[in-house]
């Protein structure tokens, strides 16, 4: 991921071995990228990014929450659960649902978005952002309805090891 705005750039990332092609940006700004990445690479391979803020009562967005991109600076007007539907549609295999309120927090995850997605949709979803301690992976995992989780900041800062977090989800 990162920069990815063509199936040029897909193709070259798949045929230097990358297995996964994660678009965010370029897929909000231009919808019909998902479904080009996924009919060059196939579904498995494609992964739509969300970053998604929460927006409480505003009748724009019936979920509550919002799309953003550019780290939550530019709001695009698309509800999260609409654009989640939408990007399986054109092909997305997996959704990663990164919290944008909880990033950084270690706070946890946001369950209630991650469940809203994952009830939504019918391919993985991946939660992202607020990791902070073993509790929050399994919240998210169990209540949260998460296929899997981005732990970050857990083990790059030496907090955690992999194998700590491991024995403590199969315990």
């Amino acid at each position: 991921g990162g920069g990815i705005r063509s199936v040029e750039d897909a193709t070259s990332l798949r045929w230097a071995g990358a297995e996964k092609i994660n678009v965010n940006t370029a897929a909000v700004e231009r919808p019909e990228l998902i479904a080009e990445i996924s009919h060059a690479v196939g579904a498995q391979s494609t992964i739509l990014s969300i970053d998604v803020l929460r927006v409480p009562g505003n009748p724009n967005f019936p979920s509550g929450f919002e799309i953003v991109t550019h780290g939550g600076r530019n709001h695009t007007g698309r509800d999260a659960i609409a654009w989640s539907r939408e990007g399986e549609r054109l092909g997305a295999g997996e959704l990663v649902v990164n919290s944008i309120d909880a990033d950084g927090t270690k706070d946890g995850y946001d369950i209630e978005l991650t469940r809203a997605v994952a009830e939504a949709v019918g391919v993985p979803v991946i939660a992202s952002g607020g990791a902070g301690k073993p509790e929050h992976l399994y919240d998210v995992l169990t209540e949260g309805g998460a296929d899997a989780a981005l732990i970050a900041s857990m083990v790059h800062y030496g907090e955690y090891k992999v194998s700590e977090l491991k024995r403590y989800l199969d315990g």
